[in-house]
C-alpha cells in the first residue's frame, strides 16, 4: 500500500526505501527496508524477528512528517504494539487500519477508533456467521478441556499462532486464577519471553525440550504452532488431545477438516459486529475493505 504523497508503504512485501509498519507478524513487517516507521511497542517484536534495522519508533498519537503528509500511529489491538496509520494530506483524512480487533486483551493497547475521511479496513472475518463470544469463556473452556484430559492420561496441545494468540492465552489463563504451568513449544516460547521482558503478565511457562525424553505430560496443556501439527515433535506425547485456538474454529467443517479433538473460537481479528462497528465509528464516507470477504 503506497501513499504518493509521504512516499512511503505500508508493511510493503519487498525492500523500499521507507515503510510504515503496522505490526510484527511475518506478512507485514519483512526484512530489507530502508527505513522502518512503527509503534514503540512493536519495536521488541520487529528487533527478534528482523534483527538489526533502521528503526524509527513512535508514541501512538505522535504526528510526524513524510513528505507531504502528516503520520500518526494508533492502537489496533491486534498483537502487542499493532498500530493503525492515520495519513492526512490537504485536509483529508485517511486511515488504514492493518489488522485489528474490538476484543479486550490483556497483552496489548485496546483499538482507538479514529475518525477519517477514508477508511481501509481488513475484513479477514467479513461475513455475518464471524461472531466471536466472550474471551474468558473460551479460556475457561480451554482449562476444563485439558482437566477432561487429564482424567483420561492425556496431554492437552493446544495450536496457537506463535506471536500473539499463544501470550493472549497465557495472560488470560493468569486473569482466570489459573496457576498450573503450560508447556511451550520452543518456536512458542521465544514469543513468550519477547513479550515478558516487554513486562506482559503472563501464567507460569516452561519449555517442553527442558523435559527429558519419555517425560510424562498427562494432564498438562501444551501450547505449540499450528505448523507442529503432524510433525515428528508430537512423539514425545504418549497420549494426547489435539486443539484449535483460532476465529475459523467458528465453523465446524474447519475443525474436522483440520482432524482437531477440540476447536476453540479465539481470534486477534474482528469479527463481523466488531468491523461494523468500526467502520460507524469512523464517520468515514469512503470505506475499502481488503483481506478476506470483500
Amino acid at each position: 500500500m503506497y501513499c504518493p504523497a509521504g512516499d512511503f508503504y505500508i508493511d510493503p512485501s519487498s525492500p523500499v526505501r521507507c515503510a510504515v509498519i503496522t505490526h510484527g507478524h511475518g506478512d507485514h513487517a519483512r526484512a530489507g527496508m530502508g527505513c522502518y516507521h512503527l509503534a514503540t511497542a512493536s519495536l521488541p517484536i520487529l528487533e527478534w524477528r528482523l534483527g538489526v534495522q533502521h528503526y524509527i519508533c513512535h508514541a501512538y498519537g505522535e504526528s510526524f512528517r513524510l513528505g507531504a503528509a502528516t503520520v500518526s500511529l494508533h492502537p489496533a489491538g491486534h498483537v502487542l504494539g499493532s498500530a493503525q496509520v492515520r495519513i492526512e494530506v490537504d485536509g483529508q483524512v485517511w486511515v488504514a487500519s492493518g489488522d485489528y480487533k474490538r476484543q479486550p486483551d490483556p497483552t496489548c493497547t485496546p483499538f482507538e477508533p479514529v475518525r477519517c475521511d477514508t477508511f481501509i479496513t481488513e475484513c479477514t472475518f467479513g461475513l455475518p456467521i464471524y461472531r466471536w463470544p466472550e474471551t474468558a469463556g473460551v479460556i475457561a473452556e480451554i482449562a476444563a478441556w485439558r482437566d477432561e484430559c487429564a482424567e483420561h492420561g492425556e496431554a492437552a496441545i493446544l495450536y496457537c499462532y506463535a506471536l500473539g494468540k499463544a501470550q493472549r492465552v497465557l495472560a488470560e489463563l493468569l486473569a482466570l486464577g489459573e496457576t498450573a504451568p503450560v508447556w511451550l513449544h520452543g518456536a512458542v516460547d521465544a514469543g513468550v519471553q519477547v513479550y515478558r521482558r516487554a513486562g506482559v503478565a503472563m501464567i507460569e511457562t516452561q519449555r517442553v525440550a527442558d523435559e527429558e525424553r519419555g517425560a510424562e505430560f498427562a494432564g498438562r496443556l501444551v501450547i505449540a504452532p499450528p505448523s507442529a501439527a503432524g510433525s515428528s515433535w508430537l512423539r514425545r506425547f504418549r497420549r494426547a488431545q489435539q486443539g484449535f485456538a483460532s476465529g475459523w474454529m467458528q465453523l465446524r467443517g474447519n475443525r474436522r477438516r483440520g482432524n482437531y479433538d477440540r476447536g476453540f473460537v479465539l481470534s486477534d481479528h474482528a469479527d463481523w459486529p466488531g468491523l461494523l462497528q468500526t467502520v460507524q465509528q469512523s464517520g468515514a464516507r469512503h470505506v475499502i475493505a481488503t483481506h478476506g470477504s470483500t
